[in-house]
This record gives structure tokens, C-alpha cells and sequence, in this order.
């Protein structure tokens, strides 16, 4: 019986190194410029990252080496994927094109653009070791999630990649909108903003309201803006995490 026991530890972590393989697919993909097929190795990620946690708690199977295996996985699938996403589009917004790093020519101010899509993992790996380390995270969280960090980077890829908005993608790729884009989210990750968590633990409306409320607004979003609708969602759970801090 113990044999089996302990297999069942390896279940989450097997479906936490499908979060791994598919983040570093992404950073390889997003890196040369194939930022949709990216952005769908990071949402594929996603899911893997939600299915190892349901996995861990439906079997048991919590271990200290799954907690570093996650948060090892999370920082690739969500830390440094969108930063390669990132570089891309910012490569975009100021050459046209999408060439290796080395190959480009570029004066300082454009390398320092280019350059600043390294706050999006070094936040990220911040993020990481707090929520390890804080005790007030058991429930919702202190500072944006780095999956909805990744999220995030990932529809706007998707945008430009799928979208048919020229007005919105050159509102996308705009090298000072992009770097405040990174500026921001990054800032948030290592905040202490209050993030509700969308994890539920029961179906009482009056524990989960604002998380019942979330959920139907993304869906109505998603109907009606449909790919437009992602980035949207990620911005309204802030604002609404926001707005949820500054009426407390």
C-alpha cells in the first residue's frame, strides 16, 4: 500500500513538469517571434498549473519538493516566457521585425526598451519567494498572481497574432506603451495590492460572491469581445482587487 501512496506524490509533480515543458516551449517559440503560438503554450501551462494543485489536494499529495517543483515551473511558464513575448513585441512596436538579439542594431535607448522586459521574471521570482514565505496568502493574495501576469502578455499576443483590430494593435505595439505595461504589472507582482483568489473552497454565495461575480462578467466579456475580451478580464480583476482595497 505504501508503494502506491507514495506514487500518488508523483502525480501532481508529473503534471507540474507538463506546466515546465510547455513554459519553456513557450519561451522558445516566443523568443523567435512566434508569439501566438507562445501565448497558447502559456494558457496550456495555465491549465496544467491548476490541474496540479487540484491533483495535490483531491489525492493528498502535498510535498515540499512539488511546492519548489511549482514554483520552479511557475517561474519559467510565467516569468520568463512573457518576458520573451514581451521582447518580440517590443521588437515589433520599434524595428518591424523580430531578429535574434544579437543580430539587432539598435542605439541605447532602444536596448533599454528592449532591455526592460527583464523586470517581468526578476518581479516574478519575487513574487515566487514571498508567496512561499507569507503566511497571509492562505486564502487570497498580496500582490498579482504571476499566472495573471502571464495571462496578460499572453492575449496581447494572441491580439496581434489573431486579432483584426488595426487600431488596437498599434495601440499594442507602441514601444511606451508596452514599457508601461511592464512597469506597472511587474510593480504589482512584488505589491502588497489584495488579490482576491478564485480558488473555491465551498459554493456559499456569501463567501464567494465577489468570485461568482468575476466569473459571470468574464463570460459575458468573452461572448460579446471574445479575443478582445482577454486582456480586459485580467485589467478588471485588478481594478476590481483595487477598488475592493481602497472601500475596506
Amino acid at each position: 500500500m505504501r508503494p502506491i501512496r507514495e506514487l500518488f506524490y508523483w502525480v501532481p509533480n508529473f503534471i507540474t513538469s507538463l506546466n515546465l515543458a510547455a513554459g519553456s516551449l513557450a519561451v522558445f517559440l516566443g523568443i523567435q517571434g512566434y508569439v501566438g503560438i507562445a501565448a497558447a503554450c502559456i494558457v496550456l501551462a495555465s491549465v496544467f498549473d491548476f490541474m496540479d494543485g487540484m491533483a495535490a489536494r483531491l489525492l493528498g499529495a502535498y510535498s515540499e519538493i512539488g511546492k519548489q517543483l511549482d514554483s520552479l515551473a511557475d517561474l519559467v511558464s510565467f516569468g520568463l516566457a512573457p518576458a520573451a513575448i514581451a521582447t518580440s513585441l517590443l521588437q515589433l512596436a520599434m524595428f518591424g521585425t523580430i531578429r535574434p538579439l544579437l543580430e539587432i542594431e539598435a542605439n541605447w535607448m532602444q536596448w533599454f526598451f528592449l532591455l526592460s522586459a527583464l523586470m517581468i521574471p526578476i518581479a516574478g521570482a519575487f513574487r515566487l519567494a514571498k508567496f512561499n514565505l507569507d503566511t497571509r496568502q492562505s486564502e487570497n493574495f498580496l500582490g498579482l498572481p504571476i499566472p495573471a501576469n502571464a495571462l496578460f502578455y499572453a492575449s496581447l499576443a494572441m491580439i496581434i497574432e489573431w486579432g483584426s483590430n488595426r487600431a488596437i494593435e498599434h495601440l499594442i505595439l507602441n514601444r511606451f506603451n508596452l514599457l508601461t505595461i511592464i512597469v506597472i504589472i511587474s510593480g504589482l507582482m512584488i505589491s502588497e495590492v489584495p488579490m482576491f483568489s478564485l480558488k473555491f473552497k465551498n459554493l456559499n454565495w456569501q463567501k464567494n460572491q465577489i468570485r461568482f461575480l468575476f466569473i459571470a462578467f468574464c463570460i459575458v466579456l468573452a461572448i460579446s469581445l471574445q479575443l478582445y475580451a482577454l486582456p480586459l478580464i485580467i485589467l478588471a480583476y485588478i481594478g476590481i482587487s483595487v477598488v475592493q482595497k481602497l472601500t475596506a
